[in-house]
């Protein structure tokens, strides 16, 4: 029995190889330059490839950028599964699932120093291309807070304002120990049981929210 030749993938393997060398060049830029490192010069440059290469792959330097950022965005990534949040699939427990998402995100977000550059670049200066990061990441609100209403309704909690409260105290928190070598409100989350210490407080405050009476 003779057998079935395989089609040559050199070409695409090729191909692959190129886009994930540019991609991976936009994270080493910020790592070194910042966001305002972000050109199509200094990505080639670290790609060790042609500026062309950014044309023929990706269009544009911004879809680039934008491919980047969206793959390493802890909240787009949830937003890409947010199906896993179907209202008929999900038991009522909305309290777990949201305690669940924000201590990922602290752990993630402290340990990713990639991320925290391009944080500090979304609340730094009008961008569309973390604007479009941003509409991304707020799929997963629309999702999630369709459980949550329907779970907490007749109570007078705004769970919305509550998880806003908690995602930017992560964000600030993080950036805060990872740039500065002060303090905040006496914590040091540099170190483990500091650490552990914002851990334990958002559990505690989604069970307290959690637990007010109508």
């Amino acid at each position: 029995m003779s057998k079935t030749r395989k089609r040559y993938q050199g070409e695409i393997n090729d191909k692959n190889r190129s886009k994930h060398k540019l991609i991976n060049a936009v994270g080493e830029v910020i790592e070194k330059q910042g966001y305002t490192g972000l050109t199509s010069t200094n990505i080639a440059k670290a790609a060790g490839m042609s500026r062309r290469a950014i044309s023929l792959y990706f269009g544009t330097v911004e879809n680039l950028i934008e491919i980047y950022v969206k793959g390493k965005d802890y909240w787009v990534g949830i937003a890409e599964q947010a199906d896993l949040l179907d209202i008929d699939k999900q038991e009522k427990d909305t309290r777990k699932v949201l305690e669940c998402f924000l201590l990922n995100q602290f752990r993630y977000f402290y340990n990713n120093r990639e991320m925290q550059k391009i944080v500090a670049w979304q609340i730094s200066e009008p961008s569309d291309i973390m604007l479009h990061v941003c509409d991304t990441r707020e799929k997963v609100s629309e999702f999630f807070f369709k459980l949550s209403d329907k779970e907490l309704d007749g109570k007078n909690i705004d769970l919305r304002a509550v998880a806003a409260l908690l995602v930017g105290g992560i964000y600030h928190l993080v950036l805060h120990a990872k740039n500065t070598d002060s303090l905040f409100c006496e914590l040091d989350i540099n170190n483990q049981t500091d650490f552990q210490r914002i851990e334990k407080a958002i559990s505690l405050v989604l069970k307290l929210v959690y637990d007010l009476q109508p």
